[in-house]
């Protein structure tokens, strides 16, 4: 029986899954919002919640920590110099998962968005152009 067993298994070992969620979240902190499977992306924002919490502390031991799940020197300084200010205010909710109406066309997979709730600059500018050029149409 699954009692109390929380995460989904996504079809995957233990070490499969471990590493689909370290390239999914070095991803996610590169390029602030991915495109993935419903299931994936649920799972995902757990670990992405867990990361901004600790780019919150800033402390050497919470960098080492996010080290150890990202991997690269590059992510974790913008994790921790970029991506945890934004949310200095915030207590939770650090992560967004919109659903696609549409599913994948191979399999019909359900389909998300996940990204950030604040983003950087550059999204936000990309969607006021978008908001302007609709607004003059």
């Amino acid at each position: 029986m699954r009692h109390r067993k929380s995460g989904r298994k996504l079809g995957r070992t233990w070490e499969h899954r471990k590493s689909l969620m370290k390239n999914m979240v070095r991803s996610l902190v590169e390029h602030e919002r991915i495109r993935t499977t419903e299931a994936k992306a649920k799972e995902l924002s757990i670990f992405a919640d867990k990361l901004v919490t600790m780019a919150l502390q800033d402390t050497l031991h919470a960098r080492r920590q996010a080290f150890t799940v990202l991997g690269s020197h590059h992510s974790v300084k913008k994790l921790f110099d970029e991506i945890g200010p934004r949310f200095k205010d915030v207590p939770g909710g650090y992560t967004r998962v919109v659903k696609f109406g549409i599913p994948r066309v191979g399999d019909s997979a359900s389909m998300a968005l996940i990204e950030f709730t604040r983003l950087s600059d550059k999204f936000a500018e990309d969607g006021a152009t978008k908001a302007e050029a609709a607004v003059e149409a």
